[in-house]
């Protein structure tokens, strides 16, 4: 079930617990500035939480800084890959070590406000996953045109119904996560779990957010190898799934259909 909502003027937040995911690559410049705003943003939810940033073999100041903000609040903990594995990676660590009810990430480059979590968190009691899109997307030309041409892409294949799907600000049930098994490496995680979580009924609501443009830091989306890998783990998912629905065995009179396993 997929629905869309406006924004409430006064969410409301019937949730105890709350992990925040962020994945980071050189992001040493934009977490020195988000970090103790992200902090403030979290403690005006009155509830339990804890903001974990992995660090995706970054060579710049990233993990010092990480290490330095745990040691003044332990909440905030860092973890770190030796070498470069990729976003969907970074994110599968980061969800595996999560501790709390629902699971949100955003991306530690700033362009989204962790100020904004109430909107997503005010419909936590009755979806599965909510997920935000961009009311106005703040990326140059050549980048919104290549999201729009992949959102069609992956909507046609996989069905999804989203608008925005790789707006890095999601808010999940923890069991939408644990029952899926995510293996994306890359930039298609977003993709990858939209879809699981579709073929298994999970329901959604999309949610406007704000987005901001990046002011630091290197974006890597658009690179070759980023595109390539997308593309390659698009085929092997799109494969599995059509493969999981063929071994559907037709029902029989008076039956359900038996999804075969193995």
């Amino acid at each position: 079930m997929i629905s869309q909502q406006g924004v409430d003027p006064a969410p409301r937040l019937l949730l105890s617990s709350l992990s925040v995911v962020l994945p980071a690559l050189n992001e040493a410049d934009n977490l020195r500035r988000g970090l103790g705003p992200a902090v403030r943003a979290l403690q005006d939810l009155s509830l339990d939480w804890e903001l974990i940033v992995v660090d995706d073999g970054s060579t710049d100041e990233t993990w010092t800084l990480l290490e330095d903000f745990h040691a003044l609040d332990a909440r905030v903990r860092g973890i770190r890959h030796s070498v470069n594995q990729g976003y969907g990676a970074a994110l599968r660590t980061g969800f595996r070590a999560a501790r709390m009810d629902r699971i949100f990430f955003t991306d530690a480059d700033l362009q989204f406000d962790l100020r904004e979590l109430p909107l997503l968190l005010a419909h936590a009691h009755r979806y599965d996953i909510v997920a935000g899109y961009r009311r106005h997307r703040r990326d140059p030309v050549n980048r919104r045109l290549n999201a729009w041409a992949w959102g069609r892409l992956v909507d046609a294949l996989f069905n999804l119904g989203v608008r925005d799907v790789n707006c890095a600000f999601k808010l999940f049930r923890r069991e939408v996560l644990e029952s899926a098994d995510i293996r994306s490496e890359g930039a298609f995680v977003n993709t990858e779990i939209l879809a699981r979580a579709r073929a298994s009924g999970f329901s959604l609501v999309q949610v406007p957010v704000t987005h901001y443009p990046r002011t630091r830091g290197v974006q890597t989306g658009a690179s070759p190898r980023v595109v390539l890998r997308a593309f390659s783990e698009l085929g092997r998912l799109l494969h599995e799934l059509r493969g999981a629905r063929a071994q559907t065995v037709p029902a029989e009179a008076g039956r359900h259909p038996v999804r075969l396993t193995g």
